[in-house]
């Protein structure tokens, strides 16, 4: 069979075995039923005014609060005019000036964290021209700064000794907002919920207690699940935040179908509203599917997807996206299991994006660094770089830190794999020097996998449009299959 596969900005033909099984996200296994947009209003106010544990935004709001939103950057959710996070701070905003709340007590954070920081265009996208007009010229919506000293607060250490910083925009504030999508990620379950305050308002030295090799290439983390060591991190995090405010988040969350429209409204206590719309989320997010395990994943690589242009280019990039497709679909994988992966491999760092990863992987070449965990020793050096630091703040850059937690992932396809194919590289020795094999095609790529890995009539599965959709995590269509025993922890998928 003939298919089409993303590569650069543009797909490369595979002509793959005629049984080759087929999975695409929202299409193969179809999603739940979304909110229709006539009846997302009526949604929203429904949840508003049943919160899960906590009174409503009426009852804690009156004349004088201070709110603040808290609300993710665009590698999270749609844009599209009844996306999540417009008409939920539309209706929010209704109920707080009923209650008394006046608009220049209302302030909107984006809440990048180590991502870039939002540009004027890209908090029009989010936040619409209407949200955008009222509150962007006033200064009321800005874009998280971590390393803004002064706007910083150290609330101490939680019980297992993790640091916890958070945005003084949201600490000194009666009532934070957190808006949340609740989307199949492969870094602890889900985002949304606590998962976006532990990761969205803090700094790099709080995130550095999760985001590294000792969380992350555990035998609970891979893989994707909701009971990992890092998923409980991001909950003791978050309610040590709560502990120092004195009171708790109040949390919007919507779950999202692959189009980014609403299955389902989600608002109240995090910590008693999580459980309830992961329930929701599990029934679009662990697909049940697969028959059989596959000992060969073939998909494509954009240059452009995610975290931002070049990320299909960018080796370490590419190697974190590969790994994040392990920890999606490792329950359905072969312990043979090969990956043949398209991507142009061109060079391109886009070094104004993450101006400090050509270094980094320049140093990986070098002094004894045989695997990718051999650079975490160096995340103190590359988070505290003046110029690094600068670049973040000013001109839009990643965090010099959020490099090293792709690193930390990127070895996990390393861990879980038996290769990786990298097809029609146009500067393979990238690939190679990332330990990935190169060849020129997608057919020369199996050829080998078999005459070397697979043998001659392996389980293949092609995933088109993998970095194209909100993806899931698939798993075994029975649930028995998709048990884990490291750590006493069980899947979803477990049943």
């Amino acid at each position: 069979m003939k298919l089409e596969f993303e590569y650069g900005h543009g797909t490369m033909e595979a002509e793959l075995p005629d049984n080759t099984d087929i999975f695409i996200q929202g299409e193969t296994v179809k999603d739940p039923d979304y909110i229709p947009e006539d009846k997302l209003e009526a949604a929203y106010l429904n949840s508003l005014a049943n919160p899960i544990g906590m009174p409503t935004l009426t009852e804690l709001a009156r004349k004088g609060s201070k709110v603040t939103f808290i609300v993710p950057d665009r590698v999270k959710g749609g844009e599209q005019p009844t996306s999540h996070r417009k008409v939920s701070i539309k209706c929010m905003l209704k109920e707080l000036y009923a209650a008394g709340v006046e608009k220049n007590d209302i302030m909107f954070i984006i809440s990048n964290g180590l991502h870039a920081r939002s540009k004027e265009s890209d908090a029009k996208a989010i936040f619409g021209e209407e949200l955008f007009g009222e509150f962007w010229h006033t200064g009321q919506i800005i874009s998280h700064d971590s390393e803004d000293e002064e706007n910083m607060v150290d609330l101490g250490y939680t019980r297992r000794g993790d640091p916890v910083w958070i945005s003084r925009y949201v600490f000194e504030s009666d009532i934070p907002i957190l808006i949340g999508h609740v989307q199949g990620n492969p870094y602890g379950g889900y985002s949304g919920g606590y998962k976006h305050s532990a990761t969205g308002i803090t700094n790099w030295r709080s995130i550095a207690s999760h985001h590294v090799p000792s969380v992350m290439h555990r035998k609970d983390f891979t893989p994707v699940n909701a009971g990992s060591l890092m998923r409980n991190k991001f909950d003791e995090i978050s309610m040590h935040m709560e502990e120092k405010m004195g009171h708790p988040f109040f949390c919007c969350d919507a779950v999202l179908d692959t189009n980014s429209r609403q299955i389902g409204i989600f608002s109240g206590y995090a910590k008693e509203m999580m459980p309830i719309s992961w329930k929701v989320a599990d029934k679009r997010t662990y697909v049940h599917w697969a028959e059989k395990k596959y000992d060969v994943l073939v998909f494509g690589m954009p240059q452009k997807f995610h975290y931002g242009d070049g990320m299909g280019t960018n080796p370490i990039m590419m190697m974190q996206a590969l790994s994040a497709q392990i920890l999606r679909f490792k329950r359905i994988i072969s312990d043979r299991c090969v990956i043949i992966c398209s991507s142009a491999c061109n060079g391109y760092f886009h070094d104004e994006l993450w101006p400090y990863l050509r270094e980094a992987y320049e140093l990986f070449q070098k002094d004894h660094m045989d695997t990718l965990p051999d650079m975490n020793r160096l995340g103190e050096y590359f988070a505290t770089n003046e110029e690094y630091i600068r670049k973040y703040r000013f001109t839009n850059a990643f965090h010099p830190f959020h490099g090293f937690s792709m690193m930390s992932c990127a070895h996990i396809a390393e861990m879980n794999t038996s290769a990786i194919y990298i097809v029609g590289a146009e500067q393979p020795g990238y690939a190679r020097s990332m330990g990935l094999k190169t060849r020129a095609t997608f057919e020369e790529a199996l050829a080998d996998a078999k005459k070397k890995i697979v043998g001659e009539n392996p389980n293949i599965l092609a995933l088109p449009l993998t970095f194209k959709k909100s993806s899931v995590h698939l798993c075994m269509k029975d649930p028995a299959q998709n048990s884990m025993d490291a750590y006493g922890v069980t899947s979803p998928c477990a049943g």
